[in-house]
């Protein structure tokens, strides 16, 4: 796809808003700073405008997602059958309003934000308040962000929004209840299994969802597995250059933001979440969480080039098994093959 100025500047704008938050986040010295990096490229680079529903959808998204995290697994953790099922239900709901189209990023913000936050939840060296915390002011300062990034690299054409595809009942069913089992089974595996260094593995389980069918979410694999790689090696080639200055904020906001305008750019020009998002994603999980004046990315990026492949392999073969067994009902199935 042709990047035409207006397309130029949704790459300038996810790459300002990325880079700013991260650079806000170190500065504050905040925690979960993958909260601050992650959110400004889901608002900037999956919804082609910027308006007062759009905005309201991501906090309330976030306010919902905070509340949830705060009182669950205090109820439930020493019940894990239930907090299984109310998970469930938590994901379903999301995944069937993405299923409907016009909610999709209140569904879509809430699936990434409640699947880092589960994950954080199982490890008591987590505070469930510091992250909740974290978890609103990312989502409002990205906000903000994203205002600032519209108000200094405003669109010269007015955006054309995508049609809706029409969709029967048994399609929404499919598509909602696939994406809720297999998110679910996600957290039950990382509930159960010490993976604390895994995010990276977590969140590509759950983004390899959106798509929502086996089809698309065999293609989403193959991109977010070859965009993760491409992201790990853009970071490592970062550190490189860093060599022992990654401690010097300057320095590391600069470079977070020349890998962040790379797979921006990529992301723009094919025109659909793909290859260069979850480039983008990856280097906004590296950066935002991972680095520190303690710590560099070496370590963090050679393990999740491992555990996200893997992650995503088992994924596919939960997607591909859920969505035969629903396809046995006629209730939930899919009219279209794949």
């Amino acid at each position: 796809m042709e990047l035409t100025p207006d397309r130029l500047r949704v790459c300038l704008r996810i790459a300002f808003g990325s880079a700013a938050g991260m650079l806000i986040a170190k500065m504050m010295n905040w925690n979960f700073g993958v909260f601050f990096t992650v959110y400004p490229m889901l608002l900037l680079g999956m919804v082609p405008v910027l308006n007062r529903f759009v905005s309201l959808q991501f906090i309330g998204s976030s306010l919902l997602t905070s509340l949830e995290i705060m009182v669950l697994p205090g109820l439930l953790n020493h019940w894990p059958p239930a907090f299984t099922v109310v998970v469930f239900c938590l994901f379903l709901g999301r995944f069937l309003l993405m299923a409907r189209g016009p909610m999709l990023l209140f569904g879509a913000s809430g699936c990434v934000s409640l699947s880092i936050m589960l994950h954080f939840s199982s490890y008591r060296q987590f505070d469930l308040a510091d992250m909740a915390m974290s978890n609103i002011t990312a989502s409002l300062l990205s906000v903000a962000l994203a205002y600032i990034a519209y108000a200094l690299l405003p669109n010269r054409e007015p955006p054309v929004a995508r049609a809706l595809p029409a969709k029967s009942d048994n399609i929404i069913r499919h598509q909602a209840l696939l994406g809720a089992i297999v998110a679910t089974l996600s957290f039950t595996v990382f509930q159960t299994v010490d993976l604390v260094d895994s995010l990276s593995a977590q969140v590509a389980t759950v983004l390899v969802l959106f798509p929502m069918s086996f089809v698309g979410a065999v293609q989403s694999g193959r991109q977010r597995c070859m965009g993760t790689l491409l992201g790990c090696a853009l970071g490592l080639l970062t550190q490189l250059f860093l060599y022992s200055y990654y401690h010097n904020l300057l320095l590391l906001t600069l470079s977070f933001w020349l890998c962040a305008m790379v797979f921006a750019r990529w992301h723009v020009k094919e025109g659909m979440p793909g290859v260069g998002f979850a480039g983008l994603t990856t280097v906004g999980i590296l950066f935002g969480q991972y680095v520190s004046p303690e710590h560099d990315l070496v370590y963090s990026a050679l393990y999740r080039m491992s555990s996200m492949t893997i992650a995503i392999l088992l994924t596919l073969c939960c997607v591909y098994l859920v969505h035969k067994v629903l396809n046995l009902f006629p209730s939930t199935r899919h009219e279209i093959l794949g």
